[in-house]
């Protein structure tokens, strides 16, 4: 329903309960929950923020999720699509590592690391890598352009898997395509997936 608001920081209040800041715009205040990074990092009154959006409607109330870089906001609605993992571990888990941390984990299936974050057991760090490593993969069905490696002689297949987990945390192709096209002339020709797709999450986050 919402993709992002843009508005003016009023004010923020912490408790047991979460991190909470409310954005003003068009004359209604906007109450997000939110990471404890982004929590700190909102300390100016009155400043405009753009605030990425995520509406969660359970059954005895609806409320806002809110993240100041998109593709937190994008990781948040995968981490969620997994069975078990709720809206307060999804802010853990954000809160705890980037997004370029998070989809390293999954790729080298490092569950270890997520037992790292509050409230994630070894269990469930083991079906979110399982689960995840799905989800970041089921974009090969769409039909759209190979993105080529051009004169970079980088390994084709290498940007291919990129762009798949690209394609799965919600970004347009023609926005992959840029990014892709920045990080390979930038990075060593023997680059794996990873770290093409770590330096394409560095360049779509700006």
């Amino acid at each position: 329903m919402y993709d992002y608001i843009k508005g003016i920081f009023t004010y923020k209040n912490a408790s047991s309960k979460g991190y909470f800041v409310t954005i003003e715009s068009n004359l209604t205040g906007y109450l997000y929950e939110v990471t404890q990074k982004d929590f700190n990092l909102l300390n100016d009154e009155n400043a405009e923020v753009k605030m990425f959006t995520v509406l969660l409607h359970k059954e005895d109330k609806m409320s806002l999720c809110g993240f100041l870089k998109r593709e937190e906001r994008d990781m948040f609605n995968i981490l969620t699509s997994v069975s078990g993992v709720g809206s307060k571990m999804a802010l853990a888990l954000i809160n705890s590592f980037t997004v370029n941390d998070l989809v390293g984990f999954v790729l080298d299936e490092n569950y270890k690391a997520l037992t790292s974050a509050k409230g994630v057991g070894q269990k469930l760090a083991q079906k979110i890598i399982l689960e995840l490593k799905g989800k970041l993969n089921s974009s090969k069905d769409i039909d759209i352009p190979a993105i080529s490696a051009d004169d970079s002689e980088l390994n084709g297949q290498n940007i291919e898997d990129a762009r798949m987990v690209l394609l799965s945390l919600g970004y347009e192709n023609n926005e992959i395509a840029t990014a892709i096209k920045q990080a390979t002339a930038t990075i060593d020709k023997n680059s794996t997936a990873e770290e093409i797709l770590k330096k394409s999450l560095q360049i779509l986050s700006v």
